[in-house]
């Protein structure tokens, strides 16, 4: 009999979906605005990326590395907002695919 999986932080809601292409002027006819080259050569496969969204990236993080997951990068600022800092940790699932934590964390407004 195999151990019932733990319950806690869930992953359950898609932030972003990244598409990778090759030919970047036929695809945004096809796609316009989803798009975007891969800035690493790690990132440049076949298949899409998929971004979910959680509240507190730090905590997931910590959370699915005890439980195996495989990060490539840990959180980390990648984009600084008007309004909020976006946040990004990218890891394989167990087939081997991209997938990232994105988190949109509240920037104090002056």
């Amino acid at each position: 009999m195999t151990a019932p999986i733990p319950i806690g932080p869930t992953l359950n809601q898609i932030g972003q979906i990244f598409v990778n292409v090759k030919d970047l002027d036929r695809a945004i006819a096809f796609y316009r605005d989803m798009l975007g080259i891969p800035d690493r050569p790690d990132l440049d496969h076949p298949a899409s990326i998929i971004y979910y969204k959680v509240e507190d990236i730090e905590r997931i993080y910590e959370t699915f590395k005890a439980r195996g997951v495989e990060f490539i990068v840990k959180p980390r600022l990648v984009a600084p907002m008007p309004t909020y800092d976006l946040w990004l940790a990218d890891f394989k699932d167990s087939e081997g695919n991209f997938l990232a934590l994105m988190s949109e964390v509240a920037r104090e407004v002056a």
